[in-house]
């Protein structure tokens, strides 16, 4: 299977390398994913970009994140449509290092610094609908002053329209998948609709968007049993389970299908500015609601049979209630985005302040801890509670030009809250909280000061050298829990670092530069890190509230020209923050799992990104190829894991996108994405990637057709997964999905 995948992708790769070779003009206009060249953001590392033309003619995007599917070497994990979380994989971080990468929309950080996780810790993808967007930038690396050590992956901006003219738009749209897993044979909905309007009034100009989501899944989760190593006869013979094998190779049965959730989510923003002369002042409010229902359902005794003594196929299972009723929930969202921006430019100097605020207004989650099916009516549970969560920033900056150098300079402020509180319910989908039984506090502020000067040395040599440092504070830390007994008071924590960088860039020949890139970056622990409570089956242990700081040393060679970019990139982070499977106690042999400090990894590859517009008449092009060899060097809590590949990054990554305009209101465009087999745990132990909680390699093909209209209405067609391959990245991801949109313009 990874052969004939590969071929496609060699395939893809000689038509790159013959686009190069056949390029007619070096006149032609030069693209970066949708993006002019010319126009790409000021940065001393590479971008790629993509506009809002390019999303709406060549994704079949629903939510914001979708538009970032085809860019080189990143990957959102996205389980669903309306899924809220979906984090950000980068060339050599995965799924599971959220805070590695930054996503910003209009300068507000919609990263979830909290937490270093593919769960609560994903972006806030959902302050931003498809509809309101300009462009969207990419930065690869640390290697900017600007930004803090959490750009180690990458760095994300968003930047939203608002614009000079009477603008208005709406979209539909429905999306249908077919999902057929084990027994799970179903057919999965999704509708969104969205709208914008803005004008701008002498001074004054406004943006407004609304855009709701409402979505249907599949089964994220599976329910599944240990296999006994002997027979037996005991147990109420069930029928329907499946055979099957978990990710480590040991025979399991697979019960039934979890986590099915339906989402409706709303998002409404406003954009406001007023101009002042050479000053602009501007305003961006968002509120984004979210209401989730997940249920399950069982393969066991013709869909009766969810937990108890059971025989299956000869051996006896103890199903526990937990099996099923762990992954039914309700979920409630009201988070709240506010930042103010106050700009001015001048001939020789531009200054930008902005402040910005993000609060978990209301967001509560609802499990049962009775057995199903009376449990989907009520009964005992728990309520989880992180409302008050959230972030507050502020930076200023500053960029001052003096012929051939340009100094750009600033302060950076923020601080983190968590609030996570846990409470015992009566009634687990109605009820109010009783006792709290499990609690999780803290924050953490960081202070900073940069600066970066770009000095053209002489005409094709332009050096950029930065500095940046930081002040981290941990503090106010408090877990509590009723049962293990445990109230602590955690201790404070301050640290300051510092972190050099250094670009060197070569305009060798005409329109080809030359890239060498350094960046030492330090990534503090976040909130959830430090003072999140870990729970280990029936056991809990006090997180670690004295973890380093992993410290990041990349380094960067990158050639570009003429539509082509190629990379070779290093990093090393010493001291990396990784959830591990290691043993709590010296000497013991249970291991569970919780976040540490891993001596040293080390990554090291090459990209491959090529992208170019009309490169025949009509015809455009976007393709990139990305390999990464990821390694843990050092170990010492977890031996087992050293030399072993770094877990959730494949080795290869690859991306094609041929879009295809035979007359002018028809654009086609086919697409491919792949990622080779990876590895969910750091020792490297699961030896199967084809099953629920394994990572595998897969090949996705995606299909889209926009025919306009008239000058106000264009239809969109489109299939993602047209080839419906079945993969697990941990969980099932989505099968064969058609989709249809209509959108109008003023």
């Amino acid at each position: 299977m990874t052969i004939i995948k590969m071929a496609h992708l060699s395939c893809a790769t000689l038509a790159l390398v013959s686009s190069i070779l056949h390029a007619e003009d070096s006149s032609r206009t030069i693209i970066v994913t949708g993006q002019r060249a010319e126009d790409a953001p000021d940065t001393p590392a590479s971008a790629a970009s993509i506009n809002a033309v390019t999303i709406r003619t060549t994704i079949n995007a629903v939510n914001v994140e979708d538009s970032l599917k085809y860019l080189p070497s990143l990957l959102v994990r996205k389980r669903h449509i309306g899924d809220t979380q979906a984090p950000l994989a980068t060339r050599t971080s995965g799924v599971g290092a959220s805070a590695r990468s930054l996503i910003y929309a209009d300068g507000a950080l919609l990263s979830a610094l909290m937490g270093n996780n593919n769960s609560f810790a994903s972006p806030r993808w959902g302050l931003v609908s498809p509809q309101e967007v300009a462009r969207i930038d990419v930065l690869y690396g640390p290697f900017s002053a600007a930004y803090p050590g959490n750009s180690i992956g990458a760095v994300v901006n968003i930047t939203t329209r608002l614009p000079d003219t009477l603008e208005a738009t709406a979209d539909a749209g429905v999306s249908v998948q077919r999902f057929s897993q084990y027994s799970s044979d179903q057919t999965l909905p999704s509708y969104q609709t969205g709208a914008t309007l803005g004008d701008r009034i002498g001074r004054f100009g406004f943006f407004l968007s609304a855009n709701h989501v409402d979505s249907r899944g599949q089964p994220l989760a599976f329910a599944t049993a240990a296999r006994p190593a002997a027979t037996s006869a005991a147990g109420t013979p069930v029928t329907g389970a499946f055979a099957d094998l978990n990710r480590l190779g040991q025979p399991i049965a697979v019960l039934g299908a979890t986590g099915i959730e339906q989402d409706r989510q709303t998002m409404l923003k406003a954009k406001l500015a007023l101009d002042l002369g050479t000053v602009r002042l501007a305003y961006v409010g968002g509120l984004f609601l979210n209401h989730v229902d997940a249920t399950a359902e069982t393969y066991l005794g013709g869909g009766t049979v969810y937990a108890g003594t059971l025989n299956i196929g000869g051996y006896a299972y103890t199903v526990p209630a937990s099996a099923f009723s762990n992954n039914v929930y309700r979920f409630d969202e009201r988070h709240w985005s506010h930042s103010l921006t106050a700009e001015g430019n001048g001939a020789a100097f531009d200054w930008r302040v902005i402040g910005t605020l993000y609060r978990y207004g209301n967001d509560e989650q609802r499990t049962p801890t009775g057995a199903l099916p009376a449990a989907s009516a009520g009964g005992a549970g728990n309520l989880v509670r992180l409302d008050g969560t959230g972030w507050a920033t502020f930076d200023a900056r500053g960029a001052w030009k003096t012929g051939d150098n340009t100094l750009s300079f600033g302060g950076h402020a923020d601080r983190f809250t968590l609030n996570n509180q846990r409470y015992a319910l009566t009634d687990w989908r109605n009820g109010q909280p009783g006792a709290r039984n499990l609690a999780s506090k803290g924050r953490t502020r960081t202070l900073a000061l940069w600066a970066e000067d770009a000095w053209t040395i002489a005409a094709p040599l332009t050096l950029t050298i930065g500095a940046r440092q930081e002040y981290w504070r941990a503090y106010n830390g408090y877990n509590y829990s009723a049962m293990p007994v445990l109230a602590t008071n955690q201790p404070e924590r301050r640290d300051n670092r510092f972190s050099p960088k250094a670009t060197a860039a070569w305009a060798f020949a005409p329109a080809w530069t030359a890239r060498a890139s350094f960046g030492q970056a330090w990534r503090f622990p976040t909130v959830s890190e430090l003072y999140q409570v870990v729970t280990t089956g029936p056991s809990l242990t006090v997180p670690d509230p004295n973890l380093r700081a992993e410290r990041a040393r990349s380094a960067k060679l990158a050639v570009e020209g003429h539509g082509l970019r190629v990379s070779l990139f290093d990093e090393h982070i010493r001291d990396a923050l990784v959830s591990q499977t290691a043993p709590l106690l010296p000497g013991s042999t249970q291991l569970f799992s919780f976040v540490q400090n891993i001596g040293l990894t080390h990554a090291r590859g090459v990209e491959a990104a090529f992208d170019r517009r009309d490169l025949l008449p009509g015809f455009d092009l976007a393709t990139s190829l990305t390999y990464a060899d990821g390694t843990t060097v050092r170990d010492p809590a977890f031996p087992a894991a050293e030399g072993k590949r770094l877990p959730q990054v494949p080795r290869w990554k690859a991306s094609v996108v041929a879009t295809w305009r035979p007359v002018p209101p028809v654009s086609l465009t086919g697409a491919l994405r792949y990622a080779s087999r990876q590895f969910a745990t750091i020792d490297n132990s699961d030896s199967i990637g084809h099953t629920y909680q394994g990572f595998e390699d897969y090949l996705v093909a995606d299909l889209r057709a926009t025919f306009r209209a008239s000058a106000h209405w264009t239809l969109g067609l489109g299939v993602d997964n047209g080839g419906n391959d079945k993969y697990f990245l941990f969980h099932p991801f989505p099968q064969r999905t058609f989709a249809l949109d209509v959108h109008w313009q003023l």
